[in-house]
């Protein structure tokens, strides 16, 4: 992903996604930061685990951290941890989908564990205490993961906002404004002049400009820019 400074100190930066889409990277920042603050805790809790050499399957626990656990428990946080990680270094898309489906496991092990509690199905040695982490845990998590997501009106520089009719309809940025086709004109015009060895000082520097983009869409953007 390339990250793009937009002009002026005020206005976000953007990056650029693997399909070439333009992202404010806001939204993934905080996805990132809280999968990685999670993955954190669990981490810690399961290496733990495995240093105090719990059994594995001891329905009773010990406790780590004022949570019970077990080798299995100690487990499953490890490689909970890892998936969390490899969220955060994905791409936003697939940071938050990652994160939503952690969170609701970890609702459904908290709630499934309140049916086994001082069983011998409580495989993963849940008390009370984990339970109400693991609900805690699963809905901070599907916060994090649905934050810039789930809305009925996402802004155009959202990582998870779909693509526009119009975007659709013209994928080679045709331009469809007297202003547009007078760029495209101007341009075309700048061009030629450097090609002859002719351009004024503003079409030398705005066709400079446009040879940093690739798109026709975007280079009449840079060209529009300077006016």
């Amino acid at each position: 992903m390339q990250r793009r400074p937009l002009s002026g100190g005020t206005r976000p930066a953007v990056a650029t996604d693997e399909h070439g889409r333009r992202y404010d990277t806001r939204v993934y920042a905080v996805q990132r930061i809280g999968a990685l603050a999670v993955a954190a805790v669990i981490l810690v809790f399961g290496v733990l685990g495995f240093a105090g050499g719990l059994d594995f399957f001891s329905t009773d626990g010990e406790q780590i951290l004022g949570l019970s656990s077990n080798g299995l428990l100690s487990t499953v946080s490890v490689l909970t941890a890892g998936v969390l990680v490899l969220a955060a270094l994905r791409s936003p898309r697939t940071a938050s989908t990652l994160m939503i489906v952690v969170g609701i496991l970890f609702l459904l092990s908290g709630l499934g564990s309140l049916a086994v509690l001082r069983t011998e199905a409580n495989l993963l040695a849940f008390q009370i205490e984990n339970v109400v982490f693991a609900e805690v845990t699963g809905l901070v998590l599907l916060l994090l993961g649905a934050y810039g997501r789930v809305s009925g009106n996402l802004p155009a520089d959202s990582p998870y906002a779909r693509p526009r009719a119009d975007a659709v309809d013209n994928p080679d940025g045709v331009p469809s404004t007297p202003a547009k086709f007078a760029a495209e004109r101007a341009m075309r015009e700048a061009e030629i002049a450097v090609v002859n060895h002719t351009p004024t000082a503003d079409q030398r520097r705005r066709v400079e400009a446009m040879a940093q983009v690739h798109t026709r869409a975007d280079r009449r953007r840079v060209w529009m820019s300077f006016d």
